[in-house]
Order: structure tokens, then C-alpha cells, then sequence
């Protein structure tokens, strides 16, 4: 590394003219810069640039060595300038994991939006109901419904979204214990819920399973089929294509807040930043 340093100096005290001009370009002290130099030529064995009182030139040698120096300030400063650019805009992977839920309906359509504005950003979609670990699957964001007990993880809160116990309009006028439920696996055995209306008057609602199904997507097809009643999340239903109808509009479930996690320690990369406010606004919208 102090060979780097050494050879990015040298070509500075070529380009400025003299050690007193570099000094000040680089910000250092002449005798700082003198040091450099002295030590560059020890090392090589070599002298490199002569020098009088008032002018210096190259040796044949030191001609030949600054030619690669200059190439070497040039990367470096094409690297410098490459990541300044990374940070104002976005460009490149972004890797981002979801329950199935949230992906299709809140991150792939605030992803859509920034790629519009942004198209050199490569997305790519995990969806997954399981809490994957960021570092093993490379996983730069993640959406996830409830926050995260791992302390290594920053996480923020970024809205809410409630559950609605629904069916196709047919069946969701149907007397009430003809209805079959469909459960998605996390919910268990035994359905119980507790809902609230708006004066505070409290209704439990208890069922048990006709079929079970580890996947949102199968159950949302049964739900919509007209197979049964299940619960889903208030965007879905709310959605006027939705084809799905609340069961008790008058009664609301607890919220359940969306959490955005990543392992990031100090300021976010401009990829995730940019992505995770759009999936920000797209929850906000959906509400």
C-alpha cells in the first residue's frame, strides 16, 4: 500500500511541476512529499526525477515509471468518481425478499415504478413466506410482516395492512355455517379470532379448517373460487378486480405492521434506499 501511495505522489509532482505545487494540490507538506519521493527512489534504486532551483525534468527511467503512475492516479480517480455515481443513482443489483402477499401486491408495484425512473437497476425477487437470513441468501432487503427478533438486523416500521375474513360474494351471503374455511398453514388447527367494531363491541370467530394449504396463493384461488372463506390482507380484498367480499364490514382484526429490514451499519446504499421508500409509498397509498 505505501508503494500505491509513493507512485500516486510521484506522478502529482510531475504534473504540478514541482514539490511545492504538489504539496499544496495534495495537501500535505513539502518535506511530507519530499519523503515520498526519496523513499520511492531508495526503494527502486533509482533516480527518477532531477531536480535544480528552479525546474525539474524526467530521467529516462522516471519517464518510463511515471507513464504507469499516471495510468494508476487515473484508475483511481475513474473509481472514486464510478462510486460517487453509484450513490446518486441507482444502478445495478438490488436483491429483495417478501412474504408472497406483500411481493405481488406492494413491492413488485413500487419496484415497477422505480424502473421507470431508474433502468439500470437489476431487481431480484425472493418471494418466500419464511424469514430467510439476509447474509446467507445475499438478500439486500426484506419485507416482513412483525418485527424481527435478530438484534444483528436494522429494521424500521414502515406501515400496517389488516386482515379481512372474506369470501366470493355468493358464498359470503350464504347462511354462515355452510361456510368452509380455508386456512393457510401459519394459522394453525384451530381458527380463532377475536374482531372490534368501531364503538368498541367485541365479536370471537372460531372455525375449524376444510382445507389447509401452505402457499397465499392457493388459498387466495379457493377464496375467490367460491370453495370457502378465508382470511386475507385488506389490499387484496379492497381491490375493486378482487372479486372478494368481507364477511363482518363492520368489524376490524388487530393491524399488522410491516416491518423493512436490512444489515446495512452505516448509510444505506442508494439502491436499497431508493426501493425501500417506493415500497414505503406504495403501503401508504394502499391504506
Amino acid at each position: 500500500m505505501n508503494q500505491l501511495r509513493h507512485m500516486s505522489v510521484f506522478a502529482h509532482v510531475v504534473e504540478s511541476g514541482s514539490i511545492t505545487a504538489a504539496a499544496e494540490s495534495l495537501g500535505l507538506s513539502k518535506s511530507v512529499v519530499s519523503q515520498h519521493l526519496k523513499t520511492l527512489e531508495n526503494e527502486l534504486g533509482l533516480t527518477l526525477l532531477k531536480r535544480t532551483t528552479r525546474r525539474q525534468h524526467l530521467t529516462p527511467a522516471g519517464q518510463t515509471f511515471y507513464s504507469h503512475c499516471k495510468r494508476l492516479n487515473e484508475v483511481a480517480d475513474q473509481a472514486w468518481h464510478e462510486a460517487l455515481q453509484v450513490r446518486k443513482q441507482p444502478k445495478g443489483r438490488i436483491r429483495i425478499t417478501a412474504p408472497h402477499a406483500l411481493m405481488d401486491s406492494l413491492v413488485v408495484p413500487a419496484i415497477e415504478r422505480v424502473l421507470q425512473e431508474c433502468p439500470e437497476l437489476i431487481p431480484e425477487f425472493v418471494s418466500s413466506d419464511a424469514q430467510l437470513d439476509l447474509m446467507t441468501e445475499k438478500i439486500d432487503l426484506a419485507i416482513r410482516v412483525g418485527a424481527s427478533r435478530d438484534s444483528s438486523l436494522k429494521q424500521r416500521r414502515i406501515g400496517e395492512f389488516r386482515d379481512i375474513l372474506c369470501g366470493a360474494p355468493a358464498l359470503s351471503e350464504a347462511p354462515f355455517g355452510d361456510h368452509h374455511y380455508i386456512a393457510n398453514v401459519w394459522e394453525g388447527k384451530r381458527i380463532t379470532y377475536q374482531m372490534t367494531d368501531p364503538d368498541g363491541n367485541k365479536m370471537d370467530f372460531e372455525s375449524m379448517p376444510k382445507c389447509i394449504a401452505n402457499s397465499f396463493h392457493t388459498c387466495l384461488k379457493l377464496i375467490r373460487s367460491g370453495s370457502g372463506i378465508g382470511l386475507l390482507p385488506d389490499f387484496i380484498v379492497n381491490e375493486k378486480s378482487s372479486g372478494l367480499k368481507p364477511l363482518f364490514p363492520g368489524y376490524k382484526l388487530p393491524p399488522n405492521p410491516i416491518y423493512a429490514l436490512h444489515s446495512f451499519d452505516k448509510e444505506l446504499p442508494i439502491n436499497v434506499q431508493v426501493c425501500l421508500n417506493a415500497i414505503e409509498q406504495e403501503l401508504a397509498s394502499s391504506n
